[in-house]
């Protein structure tokens, strides 16, 4: 290894080494490479976008019950330093979102899926799960880590023949999206399930939504053509029912009715 290589990796193990967190209740060890702040900033920067161009629902019953299923949530997480802002978008999709420093948006075609305030809980749990566990800010770090080892392994190789770099480091790459990146993101959406359920518990919704919510998803999804569970940024419906019925007696450790 030459002396290029050899400091862009020290600068690598420095930042590692200084750059350790811990996930609430699952206990997990991440990598953060960038400051909580500049995560917000960030988060409200692409929301203040994103909002600009979307067409906000103008049905203020979806907006309420967004509104206030999102505030009990939030007040579950125990983030009151998290600035929490909840909008409704007019929009097909089924999904939800979101980004750092508590900025919500719900897609309004998700709302017929999530059924009732217990299955928007389990939605709205989830997302703000990844604010929580600062996933968005991992996912920047565990690409800059990526990005270096690439620069190194080039950095090691650059006195051989050009093709072999180039045919060496696609072939890293390939490997690292397979091996590491689509593993990182399946796990990161399963750990928001699992906070996401006892976020919905704290917040008074029984967590067993969460699963009902999941089976509903499924049968959404049936008949759609998707990439096989390895190669996609998700797990599989029936994988996220299966863990969610195993972290079920935890979560229900969490749940008072109100």
């Amino acid at each position: 290894m030459g002396p290029r290589a050899r400091s862009v990796l020290a600068v690598l193990l420095v930042g590692v080494v200084v750059a350790c967190e811990t996930v609430p209740y699952t206990g997990r060890t991440q990598i953060m490479l960038l400051p909580e702040t500049a995560e917000w900033q960030m988060g409200l920067d692409s929301y203040q976008q994103i909002l600009q161009k979307a067409r906000l629902s103008r049905d203020p019953a979806q907006t309420e019950q967004v509104r206030r299923v999102g505030l009990r949530i939030a007040q579950a997480t125990g983030r009151s330093d998290y600035r929490w802002e909840f909008n409704v978008i007019d929009d097909k999709q089924a999904n939800a979102f979101c980004l750092p420093g508590g900025k919500v948006a719900v897609y309004t075609g998700i709302l017929p899926i999530t059924r009732d305030d217990a299955g928007l809980a389990a939605v709205l749990g989830h997302e703000a799960a990844h604010a929580i566990a600062r996933h968005g800010g991992e996912r920047v770090s565990q690409t800059l880590l990526v990005q270096t080892g690439l620069v190194a392994t080039q950095a090691a190789l650059a006195r051989r023949d050009p093709r072999t770099v180039q045919t060496v480091t696609a072939l890293l790459g390939a490997g690292v999206t397979v091996g590491l990146l689509l593993p990182w993101s399946r796990g990161q959406e399963s750990e928001a399930d699992h906070l996401g359920l006892i976020y919905m518990a704290r917040a008074g919704y029984h967590p067993s939504a969460a699963r009902d919510l999941w089976v509903r998803m499924a049968g959404a999804a049936r008949g759609r053509a998707r990439p096989p569970e390895f190669l996609s940024t998700h797990p599989a419906e029936a994988t996220r029912i299966r863990q969610i019925e195993a972290w079920m007696p935890e979560a229900l450790r969490y749940y008072q009715p109100r």
